[in-house]
């Protein structure tokens, strides 16, 4: 698909693309202006499911500098897909992607194939408002090597979601969820990790939850939680290459407990995906896997693009603008900046909270301590080992 791809780009770049920047070079600094010669269109790929959380900040900065941008238009895909998809404009030179909105797993793609502008490095005079992030989100930050910016950040998890009907005594330790799926065996489950932010979290939180050698080793730290996914994957049918699927298997009742982090929680019961009475638990020896969504931008970007794009992020991480990632829950909290509190948000993020939210989050994000993901390189060797040691024949494909 990749190779039909890039001929169909190929033959698209004959005809030529208007202020670009052919073959994926990266722009010079000086080249870049304060503003746009003339307002420009972004194209946006989300990944990572940004747009629900950031929408409205794209939109309002377009309502309120129509000179800068004159409109966005949005694409989606998978995160596994997304570094393919960017190379191959890159190699035709026609790049029609100017921003990429992703989580850790895509963040990590596309660093290791080296396709990204290292944004926060090059352009951080034009960034100032990133000084203003919260601790965690500062240490999320710098997982990006400088080639994105982080525009929200949550605690995540991993947790633990079921029925409260069919699982009155839900487990609290490890040793308690093997024991429990040995005994329910098909009706627990998780998504592939490569695809699932609660199933990254799960995979790089469970060496804290067993005490691991090294928890940010997965090649040579791992000893125990390999060992542990590889009985646990012998109670369990299937991996859906999405959380959306594992939130359906909830709710008809194909399984009775399943991986969840706090937006993944609170969001779907918002929704009605996922009963509102279902509930969630901690496994013992818990510490928070932390996440954030990031901008990143393509190698091959225009100056004038790249011009546009430095005053939307610098925007995007005001205090105002981030209020309103608190959204429905989806990435609860969401802000990544400090000094943003829920009465900043919409109204409706506020009723959202207040009607699924749970309290006893407030507890667990101060008592708990919290870790950031493993680096990038090592990120991509733990989808890849879960993918052949763990999962092997029993991955869904994609509908």
């Amino acid at each position: 698909m990749v190779s039909v791809f890039a001929a169909t780009a190929m033959l698209a770049a004959a005809c030529g693309a208007p202020g670009g920047n052919a073959g994926g070079e990266e722009l010079a600094t000086s080249d870049v202006p304060d503003a746009p010669s003339e307002a420009v269109t972004l194209n946006i790929l989300d990944v990572a499911g940004n747009k629900q959380l950031t929408e409205g900040i794209f939109d309002s900065f377009v309502s309120e500098h129509p000179d800068i941008v004159s409109g966005v238009t949005w694409e989606t895909a998978g995160a596994p897909d997304m570094a393919g998809k960017v190379k191959a404009q890159q190699q035709a030179g026609n790049l029609q992607i100017d921003l990429v909105l992703t989580g850790t797993d895509g963040l990590s793609a596309g660093i290791s194939e080296d396709l990204f502008v290292p944004i926060a490095a090059d352009y951080k005079d034009r960034l100032s408002n990133m000084d203003n992030y919260q601790e965690p989100a500062a240490e999320m930050q710098k997982l990006a090597e400088d080639k994105g910016v982080a525009l929200t950040y949550y605690p995540s998890g991993p947790l633990l979601e079921y029925n409260p009907e069919k699982v009155p005594n839900p487990p609290t330790t490890a040793e308690e969820l093997l024991t429990w799926t040995q005994e329910n065996p098909g009706r627990f489950g998780y998504a592939r990790p490569a695809n699932s932010g609660p199933g990254r979290t799960f995979l790089m939180g469970l060496p804290y939850i067993l005490g691991d050698d090294d928890p940010k080793d997965p090649a040579n730290g791992w000893t125990k939680t390999w060992d542990y996914l590889q009985q646990l994957n012998q109670n369990i049918s299937s991996y859906p290459t999405g959380t959306g699927v594992t939130m359906n298997n909830l709710k008809n009742g194909t399984w009775d407990m399943a991986l969840t982090t706090t937006g993944w929680d609170i969001n779907p019961r918002a929704l009605e995906q996922v009963p509102a009475n279902f509930e969630v638990q901690a496994l013992e020896g818990f510490t928070w896997v932390t996440d954030a969504q990031y901008a990143v931008v393509p190698k091959g970007v225009s100056a004038d693009k790249m011009s546009a794009i430095l005053q939307v992020l610098q925007y995007a991480l005001t205090p105002e603008q981030q209020a309103k990632t608190y959204d429905s829950g989806y990435f609860y909290p969401g802000p990544a900046v400090e000094g943003v509190t829920l009465d900043m948000a919409p109204q409706s993020s506020q009723d959202v909270i207040a009607k699924f939210g749970r309290p006893e989050y407030d507890a667990l994000i101060e008592e708990n301590p919290k870790a950031t993901p493993i680096s990038a390189e090592d990120l991509v060797t733990a989808f890849n080992t879960w993918d052949t040691d763990v999962a092997s024949g029993k991955i869904e494909e994609k509908k």
